[in-house]
């Protein structure tokens, strides 16, 4: 168990051993903490994450640094981020603090440059988000707030909103979802079973229309009307 500890003659393989358990640990402790840390990143997530990189870099890379003093600082972060998050549904001044009320960016159509500065966006960063909405005008947006995730969320005036089919009145379709049916090179068994077909039928239908083994393609899928279309790798 020296890997664990200090040492000053760690073996190539202390190392290899060392690396696998930070990295094993690391993961029980993410998945502890929870996807949303992975996925969202708020001030909270953020700070948790950037501290626990840091705490489990050095031991990895140094053989002069115990590797359960960093488990130890991470348990304790861990064990914090719990306690906060339980708090910011306990008290609503914590939550605000961690997860501040959204900025007003732009209200009815106008730039609100005093929130612009104290979410620290510049003009062109604005201007690049609303884009990203396929927005080409700010006078368009009836409200646009920065998020306490870090992103900006945009409401357009209802003149500038693509009609719905319900206002289009145009008939309902039925929703289908096209379904991956080969992935890799590998048949998706799982999908085929719920779409009552079978390798038998998939691999007639290939040879049949496009003269091709299932190891040939990079994705195939089904649409509702047992319509193969294919993607070879190329």
């Amino acid at each position: 168990m020296s890997f664990l500890f200090s040492d000053h003659s760690l073996t190539f393989f202390d190392w290899m051993l060392r690396a696998a358990v930070g990295f094993i640990f690391m993961l029980i402790s993410l998945k502890i903490l929870g996807q949303r840390t992975i996925s969202q990143m708020r001030l909270l997530d953020f700070v948790v994450v950037l501290i626990v990189g840091n705490i489990i870099a050095h031991p990895l890379s140094d053989e002069h640094l115990s590797l359960t003093d960093s488990f130890i600082s991470i348990g304790v972060l861990v064990v914090l981020y719990l306690i906060c998050n339980y708090l910011t549904f306990r008290s609503n001044k914590f939550k605000h603090f961690v997860n501040p009320h959204p900025l007003h960016l732009i209200s009815n159509g106008k730039i609100q440059y005093q929130n612009l500065k104290k979410a620290r966006i510049t003009i062109d960063e604005l201007l690049s988000e609303l884009r990203k909405e396929k927005i080409d005008d700010p006078k368009k947006v009836a409200l646009a707030f920065w998020e306490a995730g870090g992103f900006i969320s945009t409401f357009l005036y209802p003149k500038y909103e693509h009609p719905t089919r319900e206002e289009l009145q145009i008939k309902e379709k039925p929703f289908h979802f096209i379904q991956p049916i080969i992935k890799d090179g590998t048949i998706e068994q799982e999908v085929l079973t719920k779409m009552n077909k079978d390798s038998s039928w998939l691999i007639a239908e290939l040879k049949h229309t496009y003269h091709v083994q299932i190891n040939e393609i990079l994705l195939a899928t089904l649409n509702e009307n047992d319509k193969i279309d294919i993607y070879l790798y190329k």
